[in-house]
């Protein structure tokens, strides 16, 4: 008896691992079920699609825009002071008619600061993550001696970059920036670049992830639910063939707002009363 309770012992111990392997390849499950929204105007046209990916709600917004540099716009908390409401910001932004949540950020209960980054915890409280900080042209931060990792905006619309030397950045003079964690670029040129064996890439949360199309489109990838960045990565990749793909801050910091009319009070689509560093709005 002894001897069949060790070899059951052992089986399963040695069994697990390749369990453990067959469900992390387990081929992702998605379906579209419908259209949910579409706003069009000469300057700037969307749809926004609703998917279930692993049985989880998503919506995928699709934008065109006529000239991304004017119309691709940011809004900043108070700078090194304070976060504010995603609801609020959206309002500082009245033109904008979809606006979502941006840039991770340091905060005083998670103060995760890179170990190359100069000066103490308290110097990056309520300050976006990434070694540059850009709003509307001004620069509130520009470490550079450390690389880059991020989204910004500059004169021919959105570019993402990953270790560039923050002074190679500088030289094309952006005019937004939104970062996250180092490991938030998804795909860079086409080529899928996320690493698949970072923890934070595996856990399942709340999403915010943005993307460009060849055609210059771009695409909003809002999880509702609970999904791992491999899973929405695996999706766009198979589904859109994205240039590039940038994971934006999200969890409990994830929101989305749109408006049908200019001035009018934002509409949250979904998300919370979160605060966050600075959020991302499309303006006609």
């Amino acid at each position: 008896m002894k001897r069949f309770l060790l070899f059951l012992t052992l089986s399963v111990f040695l069994l697990t691992p390749a369990l453990a392997q067959e469900a992390a390849e387990e081929p992702l499950t998605s379906a579209y079920l419908g259209q949910e929204k579409a706003w069009e105007s000469p300057t700037l046209s969307y749809t926004m699609d609703l998917y279930e990916v692993r049985g989880e709600r998503c919506h995928l917004l699709r934008i065109r825009l006529e000239d991304p540099a004017r119309q691709i716009v940011k809004a900043q908390s108070e700078y090194h002071d304070a976060l504010a409401e995603s609801a609020d910001l959206a309002r500082a932004l009245p033109e904008a008619r979809i606006v979502i949540n941006g840039s991770g950020y340091v905060s005083p209960v998670y103060p995760w600061i890179p170990d190359h980054y100069p000066g103490d915890s308290e110097d990056y409280h309520y300050t976006p993550l990434g070694s540059i900080t850009v709003t509307d042209g001004q620069i509130y931060r520009f470490l550079e001696k450390v690389p880059y990792y991020g989204l910004t905006l500059e004169s021919d619309g959105l570019h993402m970059y990953r270790g560039t030397p923050s002074a190679e950045v500088m030289l094309r003079q952006p005019i937004q920036t939104w970062s996250f964690y180092e490991g938030c670029p998804m795909v860079d040129d086409g080529r899928t670049v996320l690493d698949r064996t970072w923890s934070f890439a595996k856990a399942r949360a709340k999403r915010t992830i943005l993307a460009r199309l060849k055609d210059g489109d771009i695409l909003l990838f809002m999880v509702e639910g609970r999904l791992s960045l491999l899973d929405c990565c695996d999706f766009l990749v198979s589904s859109f063939a994205p240039e590039l793909v940038y994971d934006l801050d999200g969890g409990p910091s994830t929101a989305l707002f749109l408006r049908d009319e200019e001035g009018a009070e934002p509409e949250l689509i979904f998300g919370a009363g979160q605060q966050v560093v600075d959020v991302m709005g499309f303006i006609p």
